[in-house]
């Protein structure tokens, strides 16, 4: 068999379904089905009934519809209404003001949903018609609700970190520790940009009355948000300490959205429904990606191609910091037409050997590539929130994209500080 044949005509395979626009998890599963009959002596059938049923039985995939369900419910309660009211007295004596409010508040939801999108909806939402009506720049406005928003992909409980989890065979309770650092570095380098920009003209930041509130009064302010950081904290600490796992913390975290809700009193009939069909709907659509993802990286390793790529990337005697500068700028490519989802899983199957083989950590990995698929978010042609934004803005797409792209740097800044300093991303993990 020629192993250059079959990767050609199984790439041929996959762009035809995806341009079809066949849904991408039966793609995966089409192209696997495809490589198998054509390509190996195995039978197809018996091998994708129990791959399929194997991936979606997974207890460790529990943790991820559990996690979207409480992301769900508290998307219904009042938290997008309180969260400007609820951060500007906290912000509005820092250079830059209330802009401030995107990043934290991008950074509070990521916590709740792990969704960019919904991140950037939610946020966006409240704090675009506020910060308008108080005269910031439409640049900045959407620049720090754009970039921020990715925050979604990394601070856990993030959707995509356990989707790499499971697809590495990586603990996701480790994932989840391992983001914490370099998510709250991120939303630092964020501020900070604002700040810097904020210095360099301060004529367009509006002259606001900062005053002097008494810590009493901030937290008054913020009683409303208090309830859901608190949650947040406790979902991360009962994983941190050993007391849950992944899973039972996620179960932790539904419990506790109810009970929030329902202090709130958002908690009826109708929100309960919505939420549970919302996330549903969402892990729906991800366990179908994540079985087509595992039945084509089987029948991959049947054809030979991650061993045969493996060798062949080894042979070109690369050093680990070349092998991830070359995988890094091939995930930004790759991200520029595929969700983040879709990115991992779709290349999970040839990639790990090939990190395995240059004895690169599966843990510092996730992270980087969770990253580095965070600046797909804001990258066109298909960027997720730069669409979201479009509708939000009745701006240009390009014009949104300009506006993103210092925080598109700042991600690369990330990637270079976490290449030298590993355990930025390594070292909590390794406490537990």
């Amino acid at each position: 068999m020629n192993e250059i044949t079959a990767s050609i005509a199984l790439i041929v395979v996959l762009f035809a379904l995806l341009g079809g626009g066949v849904w991408v998890g039966l793609a995966l599963a089409g192209v696997a089905l495809f490589g198998m009959e054509f390509f190996s002596a195995r039978p197809a059938g018996d091998a994708m009934a129990i791959t399929i049923w194997g991936s979606s039985s997974s207890w460790t995939l529990t943790a991820l519809p559990l996690f979207i369900w409480m992301g769900e419910i508290l998307y219904r309660t009042n938290l997008s209404e309180n969260l400007f009211r609820g951060l500007a007295p906290w912000v509005n004596r820092l250079p830059g003001r209330l802009l401030h409010t995107n990043v934290l508040g991008c950074t509070i939801f990521a916590s709740v949903c792990g969704s960019s999108a919904a991140t950037c909806v939610t946020v966006g939402k409240m704090n675009l018609p506020e910060l308008r009506k108080r005269g910031y720049p439409d640049a900045q406005i959407i620049g720090s609700l754009g970039g921020p928003a990715t925050l979604g992909l990394l601070i856990p409980p993030s959707i995509i970190l356990i989707v790499y989890g499971v697809a590495a065979e990586t603990s996701i309770a480790k994932l989840f520790i391992a983001g914490i650092i370099p998510g709250l570095l991120l939303a630092a380098l964020f501020s900070g940009w604002l700040m810097g920009w904020a210095l360099l003209h301060p004529s367009q930041v509006p002259d606001e009355a900062a005053g002097h509130m008494k810590l009493l009064d901030k937290l008054r302010e913020s009683r409303q948000l208090i309830p859901v950081v608190l949650l947040i904290l406790g979902v991360i600490a009962s994983i941190y300490t050993g007391v849950a796992t992944a899973t039972e913390s996620a179960a932790i975290g539904v419990l506790g959205a109810f009970l929030l809700s329902a202090w709130q009193k958002s908690l009826t009939w109708q929100s309960f429904r919505d939420s549970l069909l919302g996330a549903t709907r969402l892990y729906c659509m991800i366990a179908l990606i994540l079985a087509g993802a595992a039945f084509m990286t089987l029948s991959m390793g049947y054809i030979g191609l991650p061993r045969q790529l493996a060798e062949f990337v080894g042979s070109l005697q690369l050093s680990p910091a070349m092998l991830i500068i070359a995988l890094g700028l091939f995930y930004i490519v790759l991200g520029c037409f595929l969700d983040g989802i879709s990115t991992i899983v779709l290349t999970m199957g040839v990639v790990l050997p090939i990190i395995h083989a240059a004895g690169i950590d599966p843990l510092w990995f996730g992270i980087f590539l969770v990253i580095t698929v965070e600046t797909a978010q804001i990258t066109p042609p298909v960027g997720f929130n730069l669409f979201v934004l479009q509708s939000m803005t009745r701006k240009e797409i390009t014009y949104i994209a300009r506006v993103c792209a210092p925080y598109f740097s700042l991600m690369m800044l990330l990637l270079v500080v976490l290449w030298f300093f590993p355990g930025l991303a390594t070292w909590l993990p390794s406490r537990m």
